[in-house]
């Protein structure tokens, strides 16, 4: 699957790549890459705060005829993991993809349990902050563990849909795999986090309503950002070399090398 690659020099000698070469997955086994660090970092910091600062706070917007909308502050920020998860497996691949998703749940495993450790530490006397520091970071043991599988099981999906359009669509038409991936994975999410959250707390309409409401602007979100993912993929494709395609991929989720 390689193709041309054509170079230019920049100041100093050094030759950079202007357009990236069709390779198998199975090339970057090995190899390393200048910005996947970084991105892998990103994904996890993404997916962290967005858990940490945004599912504890119920926001309220006022919109023309339906008057208040209160919504989850989260969702302004967790649906660009699901951006940064696409480009992970567009420019890198799925295997790498599932390296990040892997480090992702372990660190929702360990800000689950270093947060239930640091709330029920006794307070001192002298501090007035104990009742603040449950609300805020006092997490319910079902919600975590909903959150937790449901990110688990939607980013995989998500993956695994994008890396498979991409070589259904040979490469081309990077939005209808983004967005398709996205309702796939954030589907799934929803389906799983919702009930498992709040099945036998919310009854049931409230809970469809809410499950319903939160995905179409998961994918409204996702869809509003294809710009940016465009741009992004553009960048890391022509800085790495590379545009992988995952035609003999070992897909399975259980495994944590390349």
């Amino acid at each position: 699957m390689d193709g041309p690659r054509r170079q230019r020099r920049r100041a100093g000698g050094a030759m950079e790549s202007v357009e990236p070469r069709n390779v198998e997955a199975v090339v970057l086994q090995g190899r390393r890459l200048r910005y996947f660090d970084f991105v892998m970092a990103a994904f996890v910091t993404v997916l962290l705060l967005s858990n940490v600062l945004g599912a504890g706070k119920v926001a309220v917007v006022e919109l023309p005829v339906i008057g208040s909308w209160p919504f989850g502050a989260g969702i302004l920020f967790f649906p660009i993991s699901y951006v940064i998860g696409d480009v992970l497996t567009e420019v890198y691949g799925y295997a790498r993809a599932r390296r990040c998703i892997w480090a992702g749940f372990v660190a929702l495993l360990f800000m689950a349990f270093m947060a239930m450790v640091v709330v029920a530490l006794p307070p001192s006397p002298d501090w007035g902050g104990q009742a603040a520091y449950e609300a805020i970071f006092g997490q319910v043991p079902r919600i975590v563990f909903a959150s937790i599988i449901a990110f688990w099981a939607g980013e995989f999906a998500n993956s695994y849909v994008l890396a498979r359009m991409k070589l259904w669509t040979k490469g081309r038409h990077l939005w209808t795999r983004t967005i398709g991936s996205t309702v796939v994975g954030q589907g799934i999410d929803s389906l799983i986090f919702y009930p498992l959250a709040f099945y036998g707390v919310w009854d049931n309409a409230t809970l469809l309503m809410v499950l319903g409401t939160q995905f179409a602007l998961k994918v409204a979100w996702e869809a509003l950002l294809t710009p940016v993912t465009y741009a992004v993929v553009r960048f890391l494709k022509r800085h790495e070399g590379v545009d992988v395609f995952d035609t003999d991929t070992d897909f399975t989720p259980f495994k944590t090398t390349v």
